[in-house]
């Protein structure tokens, strides 16, 4: 039989045969031995108010330099100007804002349960901004997504920044019963050149051993407290053993409990019907302790004072508090290839396809456990603790680009200011992974990732969407803004329009045959 370890990680990681990896590079220009981004107003990353107009410059992969040139709403002052040099490129962005490069930190490239390509996914988180992932479990395998993350790194084909994580235990035909046995798999992974790893659960003494041999091995770690495991390691359990980020949000409420020390499931529920499972979750924040509360503090005090992150992905439960919402988002006639919506359909089958028969009393009890969740993320950030953002993106009608966006609005929704939210979609990011040196923030010195939009995403976050915002124009026309106009990873420039193009093209080609 297999371990617990084996059973956590077949029912809640999903994990798939590898797909086709991506196609060689077609789209994105660069690095240049200049290029000049003229006029912006730049959003740091790193908490300041924008600032512009500025020019960027941008030498091969890193940011040169960045300078004011003049003040808004008066005429640019040319003697500031950087000089373009003989073969370098300038882009005009007057008008335009500028971010770092978003960072998802909970990016599957997903599989063959997903039915879609790596193209595919790459493309639309390209288009979307997004220029570091970190895959959380790399569910096409270890080996492939180290290559990948090779092949990103070398610009040879067009995806995001790769941080490869893998799924403890994964690769193992034999059980991880012993603490010897989890340091001898965490050198393996090390020795392969994983990045991380990332749990769902294991005996006290197999974390202690892991999460231990992963801190020499300077290896980052990531957990989903899954419930077969919860009950003796919630997060503070894990956090004191020396975790990194924790995913979601389960083993929070558990940690918050006061009154109990197992969830209050009822008589008749079973793990594996995915409806249960997601069902009786959505009604667990309100076992925990209360706001404010002396518990509430001091569970999150001590999470903060282990320099803990928080990745809560509040996107990818959307669903529950509003099916009818995600089914119907603007984006899945053009942009959800056909065998992803498939794999959202209901499924008794299907990890994460649980609305069997989901209830008004079901939306309401998650909508209340939003609520509190989000609460506790709100207070976690005002009393100085990171926030990360992910996506989950691939599953419960979450597409790849899109569901970050909505992490986005979701992180406002929760209490935190616009710049909060960029903040939490870069630099916090970048901490998180150990990369604030390198990306997050847009600092002379640091790598040429950028977003350019033209809209301000302060005002609005629906700008960055694929298929724009709606709204009126002046002449009183309905009409959609276009999302993002430039990516820039690496130094590479992508027309984000031309990506979204390509996805099209995909998604049509697959709705044809």
């Amino acid at each position: 039989m297999r371990h617990l370890i084996g059973l956590t990680l077949l029912l809640t990681s999903v994990s798939h045969a590898a797909i086709e990896p991506g196609p060689e590079r077609t789209r994105g220009e660069g690095p240049h031995q200049q290029l000049i981004l003229r006029g912006a107003t730049m959003i740091t990353g790193a908490g300041a108010p924008p600032i512009g107009p500025v020019d960027i410059v941008i030498r091969g992969n890193k940011i040169d330099t960045i300078q004011a040139v003049g003040y808004p709403d008066l005429p640019i002052n040319e003697s500031k100007r950087p000089k373009l040099e003989p073969g370098g490129v300038e882009l005009d962005v007057e008008g335009h804002y500028v971010l770092p490069g978003f960072v998802d930190m909970h990016g599957h490239i997903g599989g063959d349960a997903q039915g879609v390509s790596a193209e595919y996914v790459y493309k639309l988180w390209l288009a979307h901004g997004i220029t570091t992932i970190r895959d959380p479990s790399c569910g096409n395998g270890i080996n492939w997504c180290i290559d990948e993350r090779a092949r990103s790194s070398r610009n040879e084909i067009a995806a995001p920044r790769i941080l490869a994580y893998a799924s403890f235990g994964q690769g193992e035909e034999s059980t991880i019963a012993t603490a010897k046995q989890a340091r001898e798999w965490v050198r393996r992974m090390a020795r392969k050149g994983a990045d991380g790893i990332k749990f769902f659960g294991a005996s006290p003494t197999v974390m202690a051993a892991a999460l231990e041999e992963a801190k020499r091995k300077g290896l980052g770690t990531a957990m989903h407290h899954a419930q077969l495991d919860v009950t003796r390691m919630n997060v503070l359990d894990s956090a004191r053993l020396g975790l990194t980020t924790m995913e979601h949000w389960y083993g929070l409420p558990e940690a918050l409990f006061t009154d109990r020390v197992i969830q209050d499931y009822p008589a008749d529920y079973n793990y594996l019907n995915e409806q249960h499972r997601f069902g009786q979750a959505g009604r667990l924040w309100q076992q925990a302790a209360e706001p404010g509360s002396d518990h509430w503090n001091a569970v999150r005090d001590e999470l903060i004072g282990l320099d803990f992150t928080l990745d809560p992905t509040f996107t990818i439960y959307e669903a529950s508090r509003d099916l009818m919402r995600e089914r119907q988002a603007d984006w899945h006639q053009q942009y959800t290839h056909p065998n992803l919506w498939a794999f959202f359909q209901p499924s008794r089958a299907a990890h994460g396809s649980y609305w069997f028969d989901w209830t008004t009393a079901d939306e309401v009890a998650w909508r209340n456990n939003f609520a509190r969740w989000m609460e506790f993320v709100n207070d976690y950030k005002n009393h100085g603790g990171r926030v990360t953002t992910g996506s989950d993106s691939g599953f419960i009608y979450k597409v790849y680009g899109f569901g970050y966006v909505r992490e986005l609005e979701m992180l406002q929704e929760a209490g935190f200011n616009p710049l909060e939210v960029v903040r939490a979609a870069t630099l916090s990011g970048a901490e998180a992974l150990g990369m604030a040196d390198s990306i997050g923030s847009l600092e002379v010195g640091k790598l040429a990732d950028l977003v350019v939009v033209r809209e301000n995403p302060l005002h609005n976050f629906k700008v960055l969407y694929g298929t724009g915002h709606f709204m009126l124009s002046d002449d009183n026309q309905p009409m959609r803004t276009k999302g993002v106009r430039y990516t820039i990873k690496d130094g590479v420039v992508y027309d984000a329009q031309a990506l979204l193009a390509d996805v099209r093209g995909i998604v049509d080609d697959a709705q044809s045959q």
